[in-house]
């Protein structure tokens, strides 16, 4: 009996469950999909800098659910200003995409404050560069074939994790500020830009003499997964640095220590 009163209970439960599922969740969803919201989105592809003009965008009703917060809703926040990042056509716009002042031509090179160095490495191949992949804001690892009178092949630890700034035609152009019309043949890049430390400069400078430079990709994506890896390369650095002067400091103790037996002989 007791048996049969639970099973009567739990059947109820699940009556009324449904019922609330039926008459009061799923309308409240069905109404929030329902709900229609006008949106500003591009009509043809941009480029990074390109100014907003009335006929590259237009106004559509699209669902409001799950829809992104930040997305613009009006066309006068967006006329006039400049994009910082490149839009395909059908792009919802969001305020993070643009900026209301003109980007410089080489605005990577504008927040140098004396710390680092903006180096650029020749592309010997078209292997050499990743065949023409490496977009500005990747992690590349710097790797060089043939180095030296015994043609080494050689992996410095110090440039493990680098930050590429741009990388550049024949032309002088970067990739992201040329554009190949359809029918044309695809330009290929001959340089990469790196922003690195002065020691890292000095490395790539000698392994760009002395060697042949191959670039490996580590990471593109958000800004910090990209800082956490230049953080660890700032870390090995110091490392390397530390270690160096331990050993300058013990080879100069050494040469002071043979430098006294020296003398103690001479006396002798």
């Amino acid at each position: 009996m007791k048996i049969i009163k639970n099973r009567t209970i739990l059947g109820i439960a699940c009556i009324l469950l449904s019922l609330l599922i039926c008459f009061g969740l799923t309308p409240m969803f069905n109404k929030a999909v329902a709900n229609k919201v006008k949106i500003v989105r591009v009509t043809k592809d941009t480029k990074v800098g390109d100014v907003i003009t009335a006929n590259m965008i237009q106004t559509i009703e699209v669902g409001g659910y799950n829809l992104p917060k930040k997305v613009i809703k009006d066309k006068e926040n967006i006329i006039g200003k400049y994009a910082i990042t490149g839009m395909s056509r059908g792009d919802y716009i969001l305020n993070s995409k643009l900026s209301v002042t003109p980007l410089a031509e080489y605005g990577y090179l504008e927040n140098f404050t004396g710390e680092k160095r903006a180096i650029s490495v020749t592309l010997r191949t078209f292997a050499s560069g990743l065949s023409g992949k490496l977009q500005n804001g990747d992690i590349v690892s710097v790797y060089v074939a043939d180095y030296g009178e015994k043609k080494e092949t050689l992996s410095p630890i110090e440039l493990k994790y680098v930050e590429v700034l741009a990388v550049t035609l024949v032309t002088g152009y970067d990739m992201d500020q040329s554009e190949n019309k359809e029918g044309e043949e695809k330009e290929l890049p001959t340089t990469v830009t790196l922003k690195v430390s002065e020691r890292q400069a000095i490395m790539l400078a000698d392994l760009e003499t002395n060697g042949k430079i191959h670039l490996a990709f580590v990471y593109r994506g958000n800004s910090e997964n990209t800082k956490a890896f230049l953080m660890e390369q700032d870390e090995i650095l110091k490392g390397v640095s530390s270690k160096n002067d331990n050993e300058s400091t013990t080879a100069e103790a050494v040469n002071e220590m043979n430098t006294d037996k020296s003398e103690v002989n001479s006396v002798e």
